[in-house]
C-alpha cells in the first residue's frame, strides 16, 4: 500500500521538530554542567551553547534565563540590558512619551487612530468613547506586567541586578521590588490553592535545592538557578539603592532651594561613600555637584568635576555645555571653542544617526527634537567667539575667578588658595576617584584614566598660570604701595626738619645779609664768599635732595646755603 506524500511530509516535518527539541535539551543541559563550575572560560563556552540553543528555538524559555544569567555572571551588563530592554520601565516611558508627542505635534487636529474611532455624527450610543491606540498599548503593557506568569521573575531580578550596574538606579529598584512581589505573589498562590496532601514548596526557593547544593557535585547541573542566597543577596542591593536614592533625592532638593553648600556636601557623601557606585550613577551625582559648584562660584571645582563626568561619560552634553560656558566666564576662549566644536561634532553625529548617543536604554537631558534649534545657537555662538579671539580677547583671562579670590587680594590669600587648589586638583591623585567607582565594563577603565590625566593637567596648567599672573599683579601693587607710603612720609619730615632750624644761625644770616647789602661797591667779592661760608645752619642733617631743594625754596633762590653736616647715630 502507498504512502501519501502528504503524511509522509508531515512526518518529516514531525521529525524534524523533535530532532531540533532534542538538540536545544542538549545544548541547554550542557550549558547548566558547565554554568556549574562558575568558572570565566566555562561560562563563555556555555554561552555559546545557548546561542546555538536560542538560534535553533529563539523562544525557549530555559535557554533565554541561562543566557540572561549568563551575561550578568560574564559582568556584560549591557548586553542583559540589550537583550531585555522592552522589560525597562524608562524606556517604555519615554517611548510612549514620544509617541504621544509626536502624534500631538502632527498638522492634523486628530491623528490617524482617533479619526477612525469617532462615532458617525448620527450616532446616540453612549457607550462608545473616543482613545488612543497609544494609550490602549501602555494599558496593555501594565497588564502583562501585573499578570506575568511565574516563570518570567528572572526577568525583573537580572534586568534589574544589571540596571544597577548601569547606573539606572530607580529602573532597578522598581525591577527588583516587582521580582520580589511577583515571587511572593508566586508563593502564596501555590500555598493557597494546593490541598495538603499534593503541598509542596514553590520552585524558587526549595529545601531539596539547598540541600542537594552542598551534596552533588558540580558537575551536576543545579534545579533552579535562583537560591536562597541570590536573593538575600538581591535584599542587600535593593537596600544600597534605596539609600543612593535617598542621599540623592536630598541633594537635588538642596540644590534646587539654592542651599549649594548643603548639595556639595551630599552629593560628595554619595561619590566618596566606603561601597562602590555603578560607573553611570557617579557621574549623574558629578554632573549635579559641578552644577552647585557653578552656581557658588567655585569655577575650578567644576571644571574638575565636568572633566570627571566626561571621562565617565564622553557623551554627555551636559557637561560638555557646563564646561563651555565656565571657560568663556573666565574668558579663557581657546579652550571654550575647543568645547564647542566637540559638542557641535555631537550634535551632527546625532543627527545625522537620528538618535541620541548610546544604546535605547541610556539617559540624556536632552531630547531629540531639541538638537537642531541646539546646533543653530551653538553655531552662531561658536562665531561670535572666533571674532572675539581674532579681534585679540585671549589674554585676558579672568584668573581671580578661577581661583576664586576677589581683586586686590593679599599675598597670603592667594598662596593659601593656591595650595588648597593644588592640592585637591594635582594631576597625580586625579585618578583617584576611579576606586570607589565600579564600572560596567572593565575594559573602559584604561580610557577613563587617560581622560582624567589628560583633563586634569590641563586644569593643573591653568592654575599655575593663574598663579604666576596674579602673584605677579601683587608684587606690582605692592611695589607701588611701598613707593607711596615713602613719598607720604618724606613730607612731613621735611617740614619738621625747616621748623627746627637754629634761631641764632637764621639772625646772623640776616645781619650778614643786611650788612653786604649796605656796604658800597669797593668791598671785596672774596671777603663776602668768606664772611657767609662762615655762616651755617646748626643742627639740620641732610638726608635726600628734595630735603635740599624744600629749604632753597623756603631761603630764596640764587642764594649760597652752607650746611654744617653733623654725624648722627642712628
Amino acid at each position: 500500500m502507498a504512502v501519501s506524500p502528504c503524511l509522509s511530509a508531515n512526518d518529516q516535518k514531525k521529525h524534524w521538530w523533535v530532532s531540533n527539541r532534542k538538540l536545544v535539551e542538549k545544548y541547554v543541559k550542557d550549558a547548566r554542567c558547565l554554568m556549574a563550575t562558575q568558572e570565566q572560560s566555562e561560562m563563555a563556552s556555555a554561552l555559546n551553547l545557548l546561542d546555538a540553543a536560542l538560534a535553533l528555538s529563539p523562544r525557549f524559555e530555559i535557554a533565554l534565563e541561562l543566557k540572561a544569567r549568563c551575561l550578568l555572571y560574564l559582568r556584560r551588563f549591557k548586553d542583559v540590558a540589550d537583550m531585555l530592554q522592552d522589560y525597562i520601565p524608562s524606556t517604555k516611558i519615554s517611548s510612549d512619551d514620544s509617541a504621544s508627542l509626536s502624534s500631538d505635534n502632527s498638522s492634523q487636529p486628530l491623528s490617524r487612530e482617533r479619526v477612525n474611532l469617532l462615532p458617525p455624527p448620527n450616532s446616540q450610543d453612549p457607550s462608545f468613547k473616543c482613545f488612543s491606540v497609544s494609550d490602549l498599548k501602555k494599558k496593555v503593557m501594565s497588564g502583562l506586567s501585573k499578570n506575568c506568569d511565574k516563570g518570567g521573575q528572572w526577568r525583573y531580578l537580572v534586568l534589574g541586578q544589571a540596571c544597577c550596574q548601569l547606573g539606572l538606579m530607580e529602573d532597578a529598584m522598581v525591577l527588583l521590588q516587582t521580582g520580589k512581589r511577583l515571587a511572593s505573589a508566586a508563593f502564596r498562590r501555590e500555598s493557597i490553592c494546593r490541598s495538603d496532601d499534593s503541598f509542596s514548596l514553590p520552585i524558587t526557593i526549595t529545601t531539596s535545592d539547598i540541600s542537594s547544593a552542598a551534596t552533588t557535585p558540580p558537575s551536576t547541573p543545579p534545579r533552579n538557578p535562583t537560591s536562597l542566597s541570590e536573593f538575600q543577596n538581591i535584599s542587600q542591593l535593593l537596600s544600597h539603592i534605596k539609600f543612593l536614592l535617598r542621599r540623592r533625592t536630598a541633594a537635588i532638593a538642596a540644590l534646587d532651594a539654592g542651599l549649594y553648600s548643603e548639595a556639595i556636601r551630599h552629593f560628595s557623601k554619595i561619590v566618596d561613600g566606603r561601597r562602590l557606585a555603578p560607573q553611570g550613577f557617579l557621574a549623574e551625582c558629578y554632573m549635579h555637584r559641578a552644577s552647585a559648584y557653578k552656581a557658588s562660584g567655585r569655577i575650578a571645582e567644576s571644571i574638575s568635576d565636568c572633566n570627571k563626568t566626561l571621562a565617565l561619560d564622553p557623551t554627555c552634553i551636559q557637561a560638555l555645555d557646563t564646561r563651555a560656558s565656565l571657560l568663556e566666564t573666565i574668558r579663557c576662549l581657546p579652550d571654550c571653542l575647543h568645547d564647542l566644536e566637540h559638542l557641535k561634532l555631537l550634535y551632527n553625529s546625532i543627527l545625522r544617526d537620528r538618535k541620541l548617543p548610546g544604546p535605547v536604554w541610556k539617559r540624556h537631558n536632552v531630547r531629540y527634537r531639541e538638537i537642531p534649534g541646539k546646533l543653530c545657537a551653538l553655531t552662531t555662538k561658536i562665531q561670535q567667539l572666533k571674532q572675539r579671539v581674532a579681534s585679540g580677547e585671549t589674554a585676558n583671562v579672568d584668573y581671580y575667578a578661577l581661583i576664586g579670590l576677589r581683586r586686590g587680594c593679599s599675598r597670603s590669600e592667594l598662596e593659601r588658595a593656591h595650595l588648597l587648589l593644588c592640592l585637591r586638583h594635582k594631576p597625580d591623585k586625579a585618578t583617584n576617584f576611579i576606586d570607589s567607582c565600579e564600572f560596567a565594563d572593565e575594559r573602559d577603565v584604561d580610557s577613563v584614566k587617560d581622560r582624567t590625566k589628560m583633563s586634569a593637567l590641563l586644569l593643573y596648567r591653568l592654575l599655575q598660570k593663574g598663579y604666576s599672573s596674579v602673584m605677579s599683579t601683587i608684587m606690582d601693587e605692592e611695589a607701588a604701595e611701598k613707593r607711596r607710603k615713602k613719598a607720604t612720609v618724606q613730607v612731613p619730615q621735611t617740614l619738621n626738619s625747616s621748623s627746627k632750624l637754629d634761631p641764632e644761625s637764621t639772625l646772623a644770616y640776616s645781619v650778614n645779609s643786611s650788612n653786604a647789602s649796605d656796604c658800597d661797591g669797593r668791598v671785596n667779592p672774596s671777603e663776602n664768599e668768606t664772611t657767609s661760608s662762615t655762616n651755617a645752619f646748626q643742627g639740620v642733617f641732610c638726608r635726600d635732595l628734595a630735603a635740599v631743594g624744600n629749604l632753597l625754596s623756603q631761603v630764596g633762590f640764587n642764594r649760597p646755603l652752607p650746611m654744617k653736616y653733623e654725624a648722627l647715630s642712628c
